[in-house]
């Protein structure tokens, strides 16, 4: 089977575009492009609504987000992370003259392994950098046991993680600060954009102060800031995009269990099923080539590019294996064994809203004849 049109991991849902031209309007007549305009103001209390969670600051994107979120916490010395996430999640440690530390996770949620946590706190661990992956709750009770015990912050990377809630509500109400990204390839995106939740408008109000240049007045600099600003054209589409995320994320489940339902007895073939949480946002699903199937992960991944299915090895290589981290103690292979092996069998198929369960099953079809 060959596709006519290439159907890739994922596509951005755009909001209808004559419900976004009034906007524009509206933003051409005030000539207020940025600096927390009226369309910025109206995403942040949307958002908190939506979410529920008490704060939220809006960022450029996710990177210069988890970045400011890092810088406003004051954290020094060393970060225990996950090798098996973007790069990013690293990198922002890297542009706070941080060292990230390097822990394995676990082989069901494929998020830090607590026990593994607990093992690599020394004298200069300041801080927790767990990432929510694929839009999997991580064990806040077990990683906030760890950090209250050892007097250490937590910053969520939970790009993956909009709108999802756990047992006490939105996952976004655990640590100290958690870290959205609202790029064009999430479930909720303003083309670009990120933000950061905080439980206290003393903290969002210094958040604000750092995105801003470190500004407190017109005349007045604080802090050494960075400009890490929404403009009100990205505001203006996730104000439209949230009137659309509800169905997008309904389909997207229905999508889930279209591929679990084809493939659940397909030899080779463990599609990931971590524990359910209260509601998810169906960011991804990942299958992962085990050894009795015919191919590899990569032969696979290739035959499916091929004949035009476009699936993603999301997260490979693992970070540790990038040039930056090589250096690292913790980055030997042999001690992330469970996300070395993850990273070498993962393949996330497509799944997006406007994504068709034909083409679904015409993917299912593809790697069951195999």
């Amino acid at each position: 089977m060959s596709t006519s049109k290439p159907i890739y991991v994922t596509q951005p849902d755009l909001p209808p575009l004559d419900d976004l031209i009034p906007m524009l309007e509206q933003i051409w007549d005030s000539r207020i492009l940025t600096n927390g305009g009226p369309f910025h103001q109206q995403l942040e209390d949307a958002l908190c609504e939506y979410l529920g969670v008490p704060y939220i600051s809006l960022f450029a994107n996710g990177t210069i987000a988890l970045v400011t979120a890092i810088r406003a916490l004051g954290i020094t010395g060393e970060v225990i992370t996950t090798p098996y996430s973007f790069v990013a999640t690293a990198h922002a440690l890297l542009w706070n003259d941080l060292t990230p530390v390097f822990v394995d996770i676990e082989p069901t949620t494929l998020n830090l392994d607590p026990a593994k946590i607990e093992a690599a706190i020394t004298p200069q661990t300041t801080a927790i950098l767990p990432v929510h992956c694929y839009g999997n709750p991580c064990d806040v009770e077990a990683i906030e046991d760890i950090a209250d015990r050892h007097s250490l912050q937590v910053v969520y990377d939970a790009a993956h993680a909009f709108g999802v809630k756990c047992h006490c509500g939105s996952i976004l109400n655990h640590g100290d600060l958690s870290v959205l990204s609202f790029h064009a390839t999430k479930v909720f995106n303003t083309l670009e954009g990120g933000a950061i939740v905080c439980q206290d408008a003393d903290t969002k109000r210094y958040i604000d102060q750092l995105k801003n240049f470190g500004f407190t007045s017109e005349t007045t600099v604080v802090e050494t800031g960075i400009n890490g600003k929404m403009n009100e054209f990205n505001a203006a589409v996730g104000l439209l995009q949230l009137q659309h995320v509800d169905p997008a994320i309904e389909h997207r489940e229905t999508i889930d269990v279209a591929y679990r339902q084809g493939l659940k007895d397909i030899p080779g073939i463990r599609c990931h099923s971590p524990s359910e949480p209260t509601r998810s946002n169906y960011s991804y699903f990942p299958i992962f080539v085990e050894d009795d199937y015919p191919l590899t992960r990569d032969q696979l991944y290739d035959k499916l590019k091929a004949n035009g299915i476009n699936g993603r090895r999301y997260f490979y290589p693992l970070i540790t294996e990038f040039t930056m981290y090589w250096d690292l103690e913790d980055s030997v292979p042999a001690d992330l064994s469970v996300a070395k092996d993850v990273a070498e069998r993962v393949i996330c198929l497509p799944i997006y809203s406007e994504l068709s369960i034909d083409k679904v099953k015409s993917i299912v079809k593809q790697i069951v004849s195999i």
